[in-house]
C-alpha cells in the first residue's frame, strides 16, 4: 500500500479526529491531547501547523486510499540544536503493520534534509512501542540508546529509545 505526505487542509479534521479518538494511539504519544479527539480540536491544531514558522515546522499529513490517515512532523529545536529536529508520527489504527508509518517517515525525513538546514533528525519512542521502533529501524534510523526512567506515561515511569538519521554529505 502506498501512502503520501502533504500540506494540511481544514477539510481533514474530520479524519485527523477519526484517527486520534483511539486510545491505542494515544497511549503511544506525548500527552496534551485531548480524549475524544473532535473534529474541532482537529481544526485548531491544522491551523496552527498553517501557521507555523515553515523552517522550524514540518508538518505533513498522511495518506493512502484518497483520505488522511495520520500525522508525521519535524520540528527544529533551538540554540545550539538549531540544526537538529525532533520526529513525531501516528497513523490510525487500520493501517498499522503495513508499511505506511515507514515509508512516511522515509519520505519525510527527504523533504527536511533537501529542503533546510537540519542536519539531524531524532525521535524518541516508548520503550514499549516495538512497533514505532521498527518503523524507525527500517526506514534507517540508528537505535543510539536507552532513556532510562525518561517518562510519566499513564500514571507509570516508563523508559524511551533515541534513534536518530543524519542527512547524507
Amino acid at each position: 500500500m502506498k501512502c503520501k505526505i502533504r500540506k494540511w487542509e481544514l477539510k481533514d479534521a474530520g479524519n485527523l479526529a477519526l484517527a486520534l479518538s483511539n486510545p491505542k494511539i494515544q497511549d503511544n504519544l506525548r500527552d496534551g491531547l485531548p480524549y475524544p479527539y473532535t473534529e474541532q480540536d482537529g481544526i485548531e491544531y491544522i491551523s496552527s501547523m498553517l501557521s507555523a514558522d515553515k523552517n522550524k515546522t514540518f508538518a505533513f499529513a498522511v495518506t493512502a486510499d484518497g483520505k488522511v490517515i495520520g500525522s508525521i512532523g519535524v520540528f527544529r529545536q533551538e540554540n545550539i540544536h538549531r540544526q537538529t529536529a525532533e520526529l513525531g508520527y501516528y497513523i490510525a489504527e487500520e493501517y498499522w503493520g503495513k508499511g505506511i508509518a515507514t515509508e512516511a517517515v522515509r519520505q519525510t525525513c527527504k523533504y527536511v534534509f533537501d529542503k533546510s538546514d537540519i542536519i539531524r533528525i531524532y525521535a524518541e519512542p516508548f520503550a514499549y512501542n516495538e512497533a514505532s521502533c521498527r518503523v524507525l529501524e527500517k526506514a534507517g534510523f540508528q537505535y543510539e540508546g536507552t532513556l532510562r526512567s525518561n517518562a510519566v506515561k499513564n500514571g507509570k515511569v516508563i523508559d524511551m529509545k533515541m534513534y536518530s538519521l543524519l542527512k547524507k554529505k
